[in-house]
Protein backbone atom coordinates (compact mmCIF):
# COMPACT_ATOMS: atom_id res chain seq x y z
CA UNK A 1 0.00 0.00 0.00
CA UNK A 2 1.90 3.39 -1.21
CA UNK A 3 0.88 5.73 2.07
CA UNK A 4 1.34 9.68 0.57
CA UNK A 5 1.32 12.57 3.11
CA UNK A 6 -1.30 15.37 1.03
CA UNK A 7 -3.43 18.00 1.81
CA UNK A 8 -7.26 16.77 1.74
CA UNK A 9 -9.61 19.95 0.93
CA UNK A 10 -12.09 21.60 3.48
CA UNK A 11 -14.15 24.97 4.04
CA UNK A 12 -16.69 26.24 1.96
CA UNK A 13 -16.47 27.35 -1.45
CA UNK A 14 -13.96 30.13 -2.17
CA UNK A 15 -12.50 29.66 1.90
CA UNK A 16 -10.05 26.99 1.67
CA UNK A 17 -8.97 24.84 4.76
CA UNK A 18 -6.64 22.14 4.27
CA UNK A 19 -5.89 19.10 6.48
CA UNK A 20 -2.58 17.72 6.56
CA UNK A 21 -2.88 13.68 5.94
CA UNK A 22 -1.70 10.74 5.48
CA UNK A 23 -3.83 8.55 3.13
CA UNK A 24 -3.25 5.61 0.38
CA UNK A 25 -2.53 7.41 -2.67
CA UNK A 26 -4.96 4.96 -4.37
CA UNK A 27 -7.92 7.05 -2.33
CA UNK A 28 -9.40 10.24 -3.35
CA UNK A 29 -8.17 14.08 -2.81
CA UNK A 30 -10.96 14.58 0.04
CA UNK A 31 -11.80 10.69 0.84
CA UNK A 32 -10.70 7.95 3.11
CA UNK A 33 -7.18 9.20 5.17
CA UNK A 34 -5.19 6.88 7.56
CA UNK A 35 -4.25 9.36 10.15
CA UNK A 36 -5.07 13.76 10.13
CA UNK A 37 -1.41 15.19 10.78
CA UNK A 38 -2.26 18.58 11.07
CA UNK A 39 -4.26 21.59 9.29
CA UNK A 40 -3.31 24.40 6.77
CA UNK A 41 -5.29 27.75 6.69
CA UNK A 42 -3.90 29.63 3.54
CA UNK A 43 -6.35 32.34 4.72
CA UNK A 44 -4.42 33.64 7.51
CA UNK A 45 -1.81 35.55 6.90
CA UNK A 46 2.17 34.31 5.72
CA UNK A 47 3.74 34.94 9.25
CA UNK A 48 0.61 33.37 11.40
CA UNK A 49 1.81 30.14 13.59
CA UNK A 50 -1.73 28.72 12.99
CA UNK A 51 -1.50 28.93 9.16
CA UNK A 52 -0.18 25.28 9.40
CA UNK A 53 0.04 23.34 12.07
CA UNK A 54 1.79 19.57 11.83
CA UNK A 55 2.50 17.00 14.32
CA UNK A 56 5.74 16.43 13.58
CA UNK A 57 6.51 13.07 15.52
CA UNK A 58 3.87 11.40 13.44
CA UNK A 59 4.87 13.04 10.20
CA UNK A 60 8.64 11.27 11.14
CA UNK A 61 7.24 7.98 11.84
CA UNK A 62 5.11 8.03 8.14
CA UNK A 63 7.67 9.29 6.61
CA UNK A 64 10.01 6.05 8.50
CA UNK A 65 7.35 4.05 6.79
CA UNK A 66 8.07 4.93 3.54
CA UNK A 67 5.46 7.50 3.20
CA UNK A 68 5.85 10.03 -0.11
CA UNK A 69 5.11 13.77 0.71
CA UNK A 70 3.46 15.80 -2.09
CA UNK A 71 5.37 18.58 -3.02
CA UNK A 72 3.03 21.73 -1.09
CA UNK A 73 3.66 19.09 1.59
CA UNK A 74 7.31 19.02 1.26
CA UNK A 75 7.37 22.74 1.50
CA UNK A 76 5.87 22.98 4.77
CA UNK A 77 7.98 20.29 5.85
CA UNK A 78 11.22 22.09 4.74
CA UNK A 79 9.85 25.38 6.54
CA UNK A 80 9.35 23.31 9.74
CA UNK A 81 13.17 22.36 9.45
CA UNK A 82 12.03 17.77 9.06
CA UNK A 83 12.78 17.79 5.56
CA UNK A 84 16.52 19.31 3.64
CA UNK A 85 15.60 21.93 1.03
CA UNK A 86 14.86 20.31 -2.74
CA UNK A 87 16.45 21.39 -5.72
CA UNK A 88 13.42 22.62 -8.27
CA UNK A 89 14.06 23.50 -11.52
CA UNK A 90 11.45 25.04 -13.65
CA UNK A 91 13.36 26.65 -16.56
CA UNK A 92 10.03 27.71 -18.33
CA UNK A 93 8.31 29.53 -15.88
CA UNK A 94 9.79 32.57 -16.21
CA UNK A 95 9.93 32.56 -20.35
CA UNK A 96 7.15 34.60 -22.14
CA UNK A 97 4.44 32.68 -23.68
CA UNK A 98 3.88 33.08 -27.56
CA UNK A 99 1.90 36.28 -27.73
CA UNK A 100 4.71 37.70 -25.68
CA UNK A 101 7.84 36.75 -27.50
CA UNK A 102 5.47 37.45 -30.54
CA UNK A 103 5.24 41.35 -29.72
CA UNK A 104 8.65 41.33 -28.57
CA UNK A 105 9.75 40.52 -32.05
CA UNK A 106 7.32 43.02 -33.27
CA UNK A 107 8.81 45.53 -31.48
CA UNK A 108 12.14 44.36 -32.14
CA UNK A 109 11.55 44.83 -35.86
CA UNK A 110 9.93 48.37 -35.83
CA UNK A 111 13.28 49.41 -34.16
CA UNK A 112 15.79 47.87 -36.66
CA UNK A 113 13.40 49.79 -39.37
CA UNK A 114 13.33 52.89 -37.39
CA UNK A 115 17.30 52.64 -36.79
CA UNK A 116 17.91 52.06 -40.58
CA UNK A 117 15.45 54.97 -41.58
CA UNK A 118 17.39 56.69 -39.69
CA UNK A 119 21.00 56.09 -40.09
CA UNK A 120 19.50 56.22 -44.32
CA UNK A 121 18.45 60.15 -43.03
CA UNK A 122 22.03 60.99 -41.42
CA UNK A 123 24.01 59.82 -44.91
CA UNK A 124 21.92 61.45 -46.78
Amino acid sequence: MAIKIRLARGGSKKRPFYRIVAADSRMPRDGRFIEKLGTYNPLLPKDSEERVKMDLERVQYWLGEGAQVTDRVARFLEAAGVKDKAERSNPKKGAPGKKAQERAEEKAAKAAEAAEAAAEASAE
